[in-house]
C-alpha cells in the first residue's frame, strides 16, 4: 500500500503559477534543499505568510490551474524540500502535473464541491489528509468529522509514485 498523509493547507486562489511557487531567480539551483526556504515567497495571497503558514504542512489544497506558467521541475522540488508531497486542486497545468509524478509526488484533481469542503473544513483545528494511492481514496479529518473522497490516477501515474519518480521507475523497468 502506498500512502501519503499530513496536515493540509488551503490556498484558496486559482492560477498559482510556477514563478509564485518558486521564483525564477532560484532556477540556477540544482539542490532541492536550497529551494526550500524560498517556496512561495512571492505568492500574493491576502494574509499568507509562507514562513509561518507552510511550517508543518504536507498537503496543499487549491483551486484551478495550479502550476501554470513556465515549465520547471523546480516547482515540485521546492514543494518536496518542504515536505509537501501532495497537491490537491480543481485542475493543474499539464507540465506541472506531469512533473509532480516524475518526481514521485501526487497531483490529485477533485471537483469544486470537494475542494470547497476541504477548504471550508480548515478552521480552528487543522485538516489532516491521508491518501491511499492503491485504493484511490483520500481520507480527510477535521475535528470530529472524517470523510472519504475517491480520486482517479492512471496506472502509469500510480507506477511513477510507487517507484519514487521517473528516474527510479526507469531504473526498475528498463
Amino acid at each position: 500500500m502506498t500512502t501519503f498523509s499530513g496536515t493540509a493547507l488551503c490556498l484558496d486562489r486559482a492560477d498559482i503559477n510556477t514563478d509564485e511557487i518558486i521564483p525564477a531567480r532560484y532556477l540556477t539551483e540544482i539542490d532541492k534543499n536550497v529551494l526550500g526556504p524560498h517556496l512561495m515567497e512571492d505568492l500574493d495571497l491576502a494574509g499568507f505568510d509562507p514562513q509561518k503558514d507552510l511550517a508543518g504542512i504536507n498537503v496543499l489544497v487549491t483551486r484551478e490551474n495550479f502550476g501554470c506558467g513556465s515549465s520547471r521541475e523546480h516547482a515540485p522540488w521546492a514543494l518536496e524540500a518542504n515536505g509537501i508531497r501532495v497537491v490537491i486542486a480543481e485542475s493543474f497545468a499539464r507540465i506541472f502535473y506531469q512533473n509532480m509524478f516524475n518526481c514521485g509526488m501526487l497531483a490529485i484533481t477533485l471537483d469544486t464541491k470537494q475542494i470547497d469542503r476541504l477548504c471550508n473544513a480548515a478552521g480552528p483545528s487543522p485538516v489532516h489528509i491521508s491518501v491511499d494511492v492503491d485504493a484511490g481514496e483520500i481520507t480527510a479529518t477535521a475535528g470530529p468529522d472524517t470523510w472519504t473522497i475517491p480520486f482517479t490516477l492512471s496506472g502509469f501515474e500510480k507506477a511513477l509514485v510507487k517507484a519514487g519518480g521517473w528516474v527510479e521507475y526507469a531504473d526498475q523497468n528498463y
